[in-house]
Parts: structure tokens; sequence; C-alpha cells
């Protein structure tokens, strides 16, 4: 099958994933740190005493996704997602009517609950579970939501808080979710996909069915979690920071914020050739080469001062979160089949969620005892390194399993 009648025999569907997952951008870190300045301002907040408060809205998410995210093997695709984004508009709202710093954290839980959490995991789950033989390609154009998302959302954030401030611009991102994402789903998502027989006879065996006990007590689920999460961290970290980088490098804010684009770029390009390239090959055997490009995109950020080092760190991140997040997608179905894979991903996912709470409050709090942005991010390209041997040797240990 081609790529062109993969998208017109699927288009239902893949723009469903899709549209999930660029919705979900309200929820994402780079959106929500463009009103770190207003909300430090406006509430008295230090970098360290914002990133403390993001991260402990981020893990108490994260502790409820494994309860909520489960509810994907038990109740049809378009109730959770007409459920999920209901919550997340009046996330939005909170946020925007914020008058205390307990309503502010309250939001940032519900945001990233709803928006990094759920939104994702049900467009990559739903992914997953629908194709068999061209999971790669299929999760892959999912994953092309979050470069849009990337591309457009910020550009129209600061057009419109510096039209009608950042809470008139946090009710408009509530109306759209309302408006335009409900409506537009619900329409798409009222037909579920069922696999043909052509594509079942297709698909390489899937072996072993996982449940969610079995997978928590597999040591390689772990340790591959540790290495394929290391991109939810320090992106988080570095991006909720990003002003802070921006003013310690004497950088243009403007020109800094241009680099996303490449960076949307970067994950566009990854994504639509390591799809086909997981279908070709599988999963484990890429697994190994991704943290690859996250890890130079560190060393040189922590190296060269120059702006020019935005545009290559960006573009780097780009080509890494392509890689990672289609692989990762691809990665949990292949090894622990899909029977229980909403109850299995919602761990997968809470877990990331938890490393991407940590990086912005780790590094705020690093940031105030004195601790250098260049160390920290040196010290994430080492991590990058050391755990690209280990997720090799774990796919070797799930490519023995698979031949035992």
């Amino acid at each position: 099958m081609t790529y062109f009648t993969f998208l017109r025999d699927n288009a239902r569907w893949l723009s469903a994933s899709y549209l999930l997952t660029t919705f979900s951008g309200f929820g994402q870190t780079f959106f929500i740190s463009l009103s770190a300045g207003d909300l430090r301002a406006e509430f008295g907040l230090s970098h360290g005493d914002l990133g403390l408060l993001y991260m402990v809205a981020t893990l108490g998410s994260a502790l409820t996704l494994p309860y909520v995210g489960k509810s994907l093997d038990h109740y049809p695709v378009q109730k959770i997602a007409m459920a999920v984004m209901a919550g997340f508009a009046l996330f939005c709202l909170a946020l925007a009517h914020a008058f205390a710093v307990w309503m502010v954290a309250f939001a940032f839980y519900g945001l990233r609950l709803c928006g990094q959490g759920m939104m994702t995991h049900t467009s990559v789950t739903a992914a997953g579970r629908w194709f068999s033989a061209q999971r790669g390609r299929a999760v892959s154009i999912s994953m092309l939501g979050f470069p849009t998302a990337e591309a457009l959302f910020p550009l129209c954030f600061v057009i419109l808080s510096g039209t009608i401030g950042w809470r008139g611009a946090w009710t408009v991102s509530s109306l759209v979710l309302i408006l335009v994402a409900m409506p537009v789903l619900f329409v798409l998502l009222a037909k579920d996909r069922i696999p043909s027989t052509a594509e079942v006879a297709a698909a390489k065996a899937e072996g072993r069915q996982w449940t969610r006990a079995e997978v928590l007590r597999d040591p390689r689920f772990w340790l591959v979690s540790c290495g394929v999460n290391a991109p939810a961290f320090i992106g988080t970290a570095v991006l909720f920071h990003q002003v802070y980088l921006v003013e310690l490098r004497g950088w243009s804010l403007e020109v800094f914020a241009s680099a996303f684009l490449l960076m949307a770029s970067g994950v566009v390009i990854a994504s639509l050739i390591i799809g086909p390239l997981i279908d070709r090959f599988s999963a484990r055997q890429l697994l190994p080469y991704t943290l690859m490009p996250l890890c130079v995109a560190c060393f040189v950020l922590a190296n060269v001062d120059a702006q020019i080092a935005a545009f290559v760190f960006l573009g780097l991140v780009g080509i890494g979160n392509g890689f990672n997040g289609t692989l990762v997608g691809a990665f949990w179905p292949e090894v622990y089949g899909t029977r229980h894979m909403g109850a299995i991903r919602a761990v997968a996912f809470s877990i990331m969620v938890f490393a991407s709470a940590a990086g912005p409050g780790l590094v705020g709090w690093l940031i105030d005892i004195g601790v250098s942005f260049d160390a920290q991010v040196t010290a994430m390209g080492i991590y990058c390194l050391v755990f690209a041997a280990v997720l090799a040797l774990a796919a070797r240990a799930y490519r023995s399993d698979q031949h035992s």
C-alpha cells in the first residue's frame, strides 16, 4: 500500500488522531510557558516558585492518568475524547480567571492532565489499536499534530495576549476547544475503525498480550521508560525556562521564537521518515538511536553561545521528538500487544508526565541556588549518551524474548 493510498483510505481516523494531538497543544509546556512572565509578575513568583508549582501540578496529573487512562480499554474513543475536551476547555477558563496561586496550580493540573496527558494518550492509543501492519505510519501522522501546534499556537497566543491580554488569550483557547475541536472530532470519531481481514493477515504476529500488572513487573519496561522519557524532561525544562535562557545569552527573544518553526519542521521530517522505517524494520531495532539527536542538541546548547545555537538546538530537538514520539507510540503495542494497551500506555504516559514535571521544577531550583545552566544542559547530554547504550541492551533483550 502506497502512502497516498493509506492516507486516502483512512483519512477519517488519521485526521481524528492528528487533530487530537494538535489540540493537545493548549496543555503543552511550549504554550503554557508563554504566560510564565505574566504569572510571575502578577502573583510575585520566582523562577523556582513557578517551576515548583508547575512540577507539583504536573505530578498530580501523572498520578491521575493511570486511573483515567485505562478508560480507553472500556469506552469508545468518541466518548472519551468529548469528555476530555470539555474538561480541557474548563481548565483553560480556570487559568483565564485565576485570582490566587492555588487556582493557577489547579488550572496547571487540569491542563496537563487533559492536554499533555489524555488528549495525547487517546490519540496515540487509538492509532496503535486501529492499525497494525501500518502502525508506524499511523502513529507518525498523529505525531504531526505536535509541530502543527508548535508552529501556530504560540504565534496566535502572542498576538492575542498583546491585543486582549493573557487572560483573554486563554479564554479564546477555551472557545476554540468548544466551538471547533469538539464538533469536528465528534463527527470524525462517530465511526470506529475495524482492521480489514487483509490487514490482519498482513500484520506481524503480535504474540503475547501482556496485562498492565505483568508489564509493571518487567524490568525492561522501566529501563526503556527512563530512556525514552529523557526528551520530555529535557525539552520541558529548557522550554519552560526559555526566557531565562534568552536573557542569559543576550539573545533576541523574537529570533529565538522564530526557531520554533525549525523545531516544527524537524518533527514533521523525522515523523514522516521514521514511520515507514518502523513498519519495515520494527520499533525494537530502531530503539537504540532515539536519543542521539537530543544528545547532540544538548552539547551544542551548552557549548555554543552564538544565537545560531538556538536554531541548531531546536532543530535537533524537533528531529528527536519526531523520532522518539513516533517510535514510542509504535513500540509499546509491538512488544506488549494491543489488548490492554489503554491501561499500559496510561502508565507509560504518566511516567512521561512525571519526567516533564520534574524538569521545570528541578532546573528552576538549581538556577535559584546558583548552578549554571550550561552545566545542567551538559549533564542532560551525558544522560542521553548513557541511556542510548542502555536502550541498545534493552532492545536486544526484547528481540531475544521475541525469538524464545
